[in-house]
This record gives C-alpha cells, structure tokens and sequence, in this order.
C-alpha cells in the first residue's frame, strides 16, 4: 500500500490549515497514495489557548477534512481539537485525531498525555482511554492501521495491544518538542515500536517552525519517518514542509512476524499477576 505523510507546518488559523489538509491530500492521491497522515496539531498549532479553537467532530473543520477525503478518494488523518468540558475550574479539549475517507469514519483520542520536559498537556486537554485501529483499502487487500499521537511513542505497551489487535501499520501523528537529543529520540522511538511489534511505523510530525515559535512548546521538529518492521528506515524528511510518499511492503511485515515471532512469544507476564496478589 502506498501511503504518504504530509510534514505540514501548522499555524493559529484553522481555515488556513485546511487549505494545506486539501493541498497535501490533493497532491498524495495524485501520487497513488491511498492513506495520507498529517500531524498532531493540524487544526491549529499547539503554543496557544486551544479551547477557543476547539470543534466538535461533526463541526466545520472536522466536516471541510471528510469533505477533502471524499473528494480526494483516499483516507486522511489529521490532528484536531474537541471540546471536553472544564476540569478544576479549566476549560479543556482532547488531542484527537480524525480519520476520514473510503469505508472509513473514526477518531481517537490522545491516550498518553505529555506531562514531561517542564509541559503539563493534562491541564488543558482530557485524555482518551481506548486504542483505535481502522481498516483502510490497500488496493489488493485491506490494511489494518493503528493510531497513535505524539507523546504515545514512549510507551511500547500500546503498540503491542494495537498490534494484537491486528494493525499491521501503525501511525505516530506529533508535534514533537525541540531540545538536544529530541529529534534522535524521535527517530529511535519510532524505530524501536517497529521493531516491538514486528509491522510498519509511519511517524509523522510538524515541519520545524523556526526558533521563536519553537520556544513556545512542542511545535515540532520535523524528522518525518517511515520504519520497517526490522526497524529500518524506509524513508525520511528533513525539517522543512514536505511530502513524504512511500510504499508499505505488508507481505514483508507478514513476513517478520512470523519469522522474528515476538507477538507470538509474548508471556501472560505471571509476574504481575503475583504482584496483585500480594
């Protein structure tokens, strides 16, 4: 299957981002592309009040993106905000992200909340509590596709239980925070899940912003990668706006896993099961 990820650069004006949802959309399925995955944050950057922004899933923005799919005939996934009520006197919003096109109509919502690095994301946004894997056309055969935002990557056991569930590509949708290190974290990490679950990781984070926006929060690095199920890397962006078309060799990811056999050999882990006992 041929996928694409469309390293945006995002900015505060929602009407603006949706241009450049159906610019990149437009110019993914030109190039045979039956998924395009854009990332966290495509509704508006992050760095500013993000519940004024905020729409319902069957609100304008979300509507403009299922429209773009439609018109487009492929499945696109894109980074967005919804209201979530108010906790501790704040109103808040989840990190979610739509999924739209072909046989598909799903969300997921931002599990792994960024609390790290001197950022506390749970003070404006909600988190999700359910994995979320869609089945997209792959021309020959349908493709099983876990999702997963940013912060996600850090924590192997999702992509286990996505894998279990069937996904044989898995996408990371970011805006990853800049610092020494990050971006190399950001490739490893997506490297390692791949490996972990012997399938396909496709990553794809924000165009770097520039030094003054950056200061801001994580809003981005670039670094937009493809990993094999071997952990290598298909394919790379640098940190300016661009799309990266690449294709998905799943009978290669059949192949692993049954070769390397880590889903397969994964214990009950016993030793929780004593620890719950104590």
């Amino acid at each position: 299957m041929r996928v694409a990820l469309a390293q945006i650069r995002s900015g505060t004006d929602p009407a603006a981002n949706l241009d450049l949802v159906e610019d990149y959309t437009r110019r993914a399925a030109d190039a045979g592309a039956r998924l395009v995955l854009f990332p966290e944050a495509t509704m508006c950057r992050l760095g500013v009040p993000l519940a004024s922004i905020a729409e319902p899933l069957d609100g304008p923005w979300a509507a403009g993106v299922r429209q773009i799919a439609e018109r487009a005939g492929i499945v696109v996934v894109a980074g967005m905000f919804v209201p979530a009520g108010s906790h501790a006197g704040r109103a808040r919003v989840t990190n979610t992200l739509i999924a739209t096109g072909p046989g598909v109509d799903a969300h997921y919502d931002k599990i792994h909340l960024y609390d790290a690095f001197g950022f506390t994301e749970s003070n404006t946004v909600a988190p999700g509590s359910e994995p979320v894997v869609i089945t997209v056309d792959g021309g020959s055969a349908p493709v099983n596709v876990g999702l997963t935002l940013c912060y996600d990557v850090r924590f192997p056991e999702l992509y286990v239980e996505l894998a279990r569930r069937g996904a044989q590509l898995i996408t990371v949708h970011a805006s990853w925070g800049t610092g020494p290190g990050k971006l190399e974290q950001w490739t490893l990490l997506a490297r390692a899940r791949a490996i972990d679950t012997t399938g396909f990781i496709a990553a794809v984070d924000q165009a770097y912003p520039g030094d003054e926006i950056a200061a801001l929060g994580p809003t981005g690095v670039g670094g937009s990668v493809v990993a094999s199920p071997l952990g290598e890397v298909v394919a790379s962006a640098g940190d300016d706006p661009a799309l990266l078309v690449t294709d998905i060799d799943l009978e290669a990811a059949r192949k692993a896993r049954e070769t390397i056999a880590v889903m397969n050999n994964r214990t009950d882990q016993p030793w929780r099961k004593a620890e719950s006992r104590r």
